[in-house]
């Protein structure tokens, strides 16, 4: 693979940026402040690859953070974005391509009767909380170290992602009173949620978990606990949220709740729902979702949600997955050999590694001990991860410029740009 030394253009734009934007950056982790350095900047996307403003390319596995399940570029999304944007971008009124996403998100997810669609997966989560305190009439709730559930308020307690990367264990601008309903406990600890319940038992009005963490890394649920969180949650009349923001439609059509057969009250949605366009939606049993206005009193709104261009390019990508039963196997087998070379480079370099992999979400965690929770990943070697990240990015490999992230994998890597990747670490 050819070595990649010149990015003095990226060097440049992102010089520009920082006279105009907060750090250069419109989110915070593509600054590169984790891994040192400073970000690259990107002009176009094919497939499995990314070119930046030099030129160079890069086999990719970030993938929008997880969206471009069927990679950049797919023909079908971009038809159906020109479609769509050629009779107009946005109407502020209801059309036809909101109820036809509804239906196929129904179709695919068994137990959404209802669905609302907001703007991001931060909205979608956040809604989904409002409405849940108002459904059941509490208002403290459960969430886990390490997991990220977008940037409202209550949510950034003890966050994993962008804030466990930054080290801000205090975010200035939060008043105390706004997490007070925030109860934090240990991913893969239901011993710990139950002494929650016990001390809290008519309080809770939610759990609110990524059933499958993609913000602390890639971190999978052990065997029971999320069916332990169903069963306190059913016992205590709190609703169980489960954020598939990241997991949605990407480790299965029905999402993590049909991968791991866990079922959740009230589901959240981003990322691969909108094909690659900015969206979220959040959708749940029916008696619940009725308490939204108009109908109900719980009050949510948005301008642009149910945007006709992220309708466009979610009704294409879904109804590519919900046709295709391979993709996901294909997904899968892929992603596997991934982990597999991983574990045999590094093993070859002595370099004690845990690989965290289910379906196309994986993690390198380079540790000698199991990742079963945030405390686990933060003591990992970063600084190691730091140095590998930069030797892949020489090597044209893009990987999450941070430790607490998780890799996706798209369906349009082959087996060469998984070769060519592992080739790239025996030279680390």
């Amino acid at each position: 693979m050819k070595m990649i030394s010149n990015r003095q253009k990226s060097e440049d734009l992102f010089f520009n940026a920082k006279l105009s934007i907060p750090g250069g950056v419109n989110s915070p982790v593509r600054a590169f402040k984790s891994v040192g350095g400073n970000p690259v900047f990107m002009e176009k996307a094919e497939g499995a690859y990314l070119y930046d403003a030099d030129g160079n390319s890069y086999i990719d596995y970030i993938n929008s953070w997880g969206p471009m399940i069927l990679g950049h570029n797919h023909p079908a999304v971009v038809e159906a974005v020109k479609f769509q944007a050629s009779k107009a971008f946005s109407f502020g009124a209801p059309t036809e391509l909101e109820t036809t996403m509804a239906e196929l998100v129904k179709s695919m997810v068994l137990n959404v009767d209802l669905i609302r669609f907001v703007s991001s997966g931060t909205e979608a989560c956040m809604s989904a909380l409002r409405l849940a305190r108002g459904y059941t009439g509490k208002n403290k709730f459960i969430k886990f170290e390490g997991c990220y559930h977008g940037h409202a308020d209550p949510f950034l307690v003890k966050a994993g992602s962008g804030v466990a990367t930054f080290d801000i264990q205090t975010v200035p601008g939060i008043p105390a009173g706004a997490a007070m309903d925030t109860l934090t406990a240990r991913y893969n600890d239901l011993e710990g949620v139950t002494s929650l319940f016990e001390e809290y038992k008519d309080d809770i009005a939610a759990i609110i978990i990524e059933p499958v963490a993609g913000n602390m890394g890639c971190v999978l649920p052990e065997e029971g606990f999320l069916e332990g969180l169903r069963n306190l949650c059913t016992a205590h009349h709190t609703l169980l949220i489960f954020d598939e923001v990241m997991t949605g439609f990407r480790l299965a059509p029905g999402g993590a709740q049909e991968k791991l057969n866990v079922k959740a009250d009230l589901i959240t949605f981003g990322k691969v729902i909108g094909g690659g366009l900015p969206v979220g939606a959040f959708g749940g049993k029916k008696e619940i979702m009725e308490c939204l206005a108009p109908i109900g009193k719980v009050y949510q709104a948005g301008t642009l949600s149910g945007n006709p261009l992220a309708m466009a390019a979610g009704i294409a990508t879904l109804s590519i997955l919900k046709n295709n039963s391979l993709i996901y196997q294909q997904l899968e087998h892929k992603t596997i050999a991934l982990a597999s070379g991983l574990i045999n480079a590094f093993s070859s370099k002595g370099i004690p590694v845990v690989i965290n992999q289910l379906g196309s979400m994986i993690s390198v965690f380079f540790s000698e001990h199991p990742v079963k929770n945030f405390d686990d990943a933060a003591t990992t070697d970063i600084s190691l991860f730091n140095r590998f990240f930069h030797h892949m990015l020489n090597q044209g490999i893009y990987l999450p410029p941070a430790a607490f992230e998780s890799w996706f994998i798209s369906a349009a890597i082959s087996n060469a740009e998984i070769e060519n990747t592992i080739r790239a670490i025996k030279t680390f």
